[in-house]
């Protein structure tokens, strides 16, 4: 019997089936996948998000409590070490030092008058225990007045003098960084107001933590216009106003003793990161890193707040639930061609310190780290919300494979400039300053109208609950992770740019 050739219709239509089924997007599961993908992301959240954690704050007993729950839940999504050190399975140590400033004094001093500055004008922080500055004529330290410029013009010739600035907003903090890498003793800020104290003494006054590998002396005090000009009179003070807006000043050394007194509660303690990895199958391919950061902010709110516990579910228990589900799913579909890293950082309140120290003192060499994904936040929009691309235009290549996968899988991309201003905000700018491939890709940083709410009234609240995660999106972003970190992690379907490979 003989068959009949297919009619050119019957043709074009198989040709359009399967062109469809080619571009089914990622996001395009079966709704009982779906479901069970939104239950295990809920229970990792509602776990790690519980009043139990105690707002997973480092150095407490709810850091204990959390890194406890996420080395049992690498253990079960079949991850092996990958601190590469064989006393130490899943943590490795960063050394914290965390401080509160206490209440200061600075005292002025011109010629036979000497003003110990009223606390409603003055403001004094240190991160030592107790700190005390001596300057001006007579003690061998001068009082060098840099306007609003940052004394780099003097160089060596700084270091050890006590430096006056004037406030200029926006710039104050890179300029102090300047005139303390300059090795100034302190450096006295001259603010216009009292008014322009308040959010200094709330900003400085609440704990600080800092990696103790990069710890500074850096003796902060400040003291409104006013006092300066009583003490060394009106036309004296606009004189020297009136000279630092000049484009050529040049800072100079003026009459006037400076002490300042300053203590600050201070404990240093050890925290940890979690390092687990999927063993790849192709030595010397380079490697692949998952991270998100476990910390967040411990009790948040005044003690008669009905509710005290930032519990931070959406931040970041979302993204360390959706790591986890993402090196479940690798893992099962493994081996890989490239090592698939898992990295829980610390500290990322406190500016981004876990990631800081891991890129300091890596388990893997950096440069064998061909593309790194982070995860935070991402419990926000709901399904089929545009993708938000932060660390777009940083590497070419990544960039290149994320663009073409999101086209090729009907995920649209969200407000770049929503997703720019988030760069310097997550774990992975401390990868990127280190020349690594980093990326986090999110619907929950594609549209404004779905993250201002967010910020405005959960952002670092106690209503980040996990009652109130959206799934949606993190599923999205979930199945998009799936299968580009699959393409990613094959050494024949992603070469990375010269400088990143191994």
């Amino acid at each position: 019997m003989s068959l009949r050739r297919p009619s050119l219709l019957v043709l074009l239509l198989l040709s359009m089936m399967l062109a469809a089924c080619a571009r089914a997007p990622v996001g395009r599961v079966p709704v009982e996948d779906r479901a069970e993908i939104a239950a295990r992301l809920k229970a990792d959240i509602v776990a790690l998000a519980d009043d139990e954690m105690l707002g997973r704050k480092p150095g407490t007993p709810g850091e204990d409590k959390t890194l406890a729950y996420l080395e049992r839940r690498m253990l079960e999504v079949g991850l092996v070490s990958g601190t590469n050190d064989p006393g130490s399975y899943w943590r490795m140590p960063v050394g914290l030092v965390a401080t509160r400033a206490l209440p200061g004094t600075v005292t002025l001093t011109q010629g036979k008058r000497s003003v110990i500055v009223p606390e409603s004008d003055a403001a004094v922080f240190t991160q030592r225990r107790r700190e005390l500055a001596l300057s001006g004529p007579g003690t061998g330290v001068p009082v060098v007045f840099v306007g609003y410029g940052d004394g780099l013009v003097l160089g060596e010739a700084l270091a050890g003098a006590v430096v006056v600035m004037l406030a200029d907003p926006g710039r104050d903090e890179a300029r102090r960084a300047a005139l303390f890498a300059q090795r100034a003793t302190a450096v006295l800020t001259v603010v216009p107001d009292a008014d322009a104290l308040a959010p200094l003494r709330i900003g400085e006054r609440r704990e600080k933590l800092q990696l103790a590998s990069e710890e500074q002396d850096t003796l902060s005090a400040f003291v409104t216009e006013a006092v300066v000009a009583d003490l060394i009179g009106e036309i004296r003070w606009k004189r020297l106003k009136s000279e630092a807006e000049a484009a050529d000043f040049a800072p100079l050394e003026i009459h006037l003793a400076v002490a300042i007194e300053a203590a600050a509660e201070r404990r240093e303690f050890t925290s940890y990161n979690l390092v687990g990895m999927i063993p790849g199958k192709v030595p010397g391919s380079g490697a692949v890193l998952l991270l998100a950061h476990w910390d967040h902010l411990g009790e948040c709110a005044p003690p008669e707040a009905p509710d005290t516990i930032c519990n931070g579910a959406a931040d970041n228990a979302s993204g360390l639930a959706a790591m986890l589900e993402l090196a479940q799913r690798l893992n099962s579909a493994g081996p890989h061609g490239r090592d698939i890293y898992v990295l829980a950082t610390t500290s990322e309140e406190g500016g981004l310190l876990g990631a800081r120290a891991f890129a300091k003192a890596p388990p893997v060499p950096l440069a064998s780290i061909v593309a790194a994904f982070n995860f935070d936040m991402v419990a926000v929009a709901p399904r089929g919300s545009p993708v938000g691309f932060i660390g777009r235009g940083r590497t070419a290549a990544l960039d290149s494979v994320i663009l073409d996968h999101l086209a090729n899988n009907g995920r649209g991309l969200g407000d770049q400039s929503l997703a720019d201003s988030f760069v310097q905000r997550q774990d992975g700018w401390a990868l990127l300053q280190q020349g690594v491939p980093s990326v986090l890709l999110s619907s929950t940083y594609g549209v404004r109208g779905l993250l201002d709410p967010f910020l405005a009234t959960r952002y670092h609240r106690p209503s980040d609950s996990a009652d109130a995660v959206e799934l949606g999106g993190a599923i999205d972003d979930v199945l998009l992770h799936d299968a580009l970190i699959r393409q990613i992690a094959d050494p024949a379907r992603y070469l990375p740019p010269a400088a990143a490979a191994p």
